[in-house]
């Protein structure tokens, strides 16, 4: 008869404590409806350098990007981070080895900072498509800066 009365009391609390937790404000649970980064740009257009500062750039170390994958919209990659550098006009760009063939035998190619995101160990191409990369020029500039490995950037952070 005890194992019984204790069997139901055990229910019962169950019963009870699944009841209020459902009426109980602190369980409300809601989805947030935020759109992947990129999303919505067309009616809502704005400077790259403004979209740069809304992804809450981070702090990361140079020597920390080389050999970085770079992706596209699909997950496919675009190419690896061979160098970062600093252009005579004091940007910072990606020195990126870009090849139709998952980054394989690339070339290289300048990508400024502003049209990448960083994820985990990889870096995403948000504001430059597969076409563009195609398309810019093989980079060679002597004129700029290589920033050395323990030099400090800000990346924005990608979202997908």
């Amino acid at each position: 008869m005890e194992k019984r009365l204790a069997a139901f009391r055990i229910a019962a609390g169950l019963m009870l404590g699944g009841i209020l937790a459902a009426a109980s404000p602190a369980t409300v649970r809601a989805q947030a409806m935020v759109p992947p980064t990129g999303m919505m740009d067309a009616q809502h257009p704005m400077p790259m350098d403004e979209r740069y500062l809304k992804r809450f750039p981070q702090p990361v170390r140079v020597g920390d990007l080389i050999g970085l994958p770079v992706l596209d919209e699909q997950s496919s990659t675009l190419g690896t981070v061979r160098r970062v550098v600093r252009t005579a006009q004091g940007q910072v760009e990606l020195i990126v080895s870009y090849s139709r063939w998952w980054g394989w035998f690339g070339r290289p190619v300048a990508v400024r900072l502003e049209v990448v995101g960083i994820e985990g160990r990889q870096l995403v191409s948000l504001d430059m498509d597969r076409d563009e990369y195609a398309k810019a020029p093989t980079w060679h500039d002597p004129s700029t800066t290589v920033l050395p490995a323990d030099a400090t950037i800000r990346v924005a952070l990608g979202r997908n």
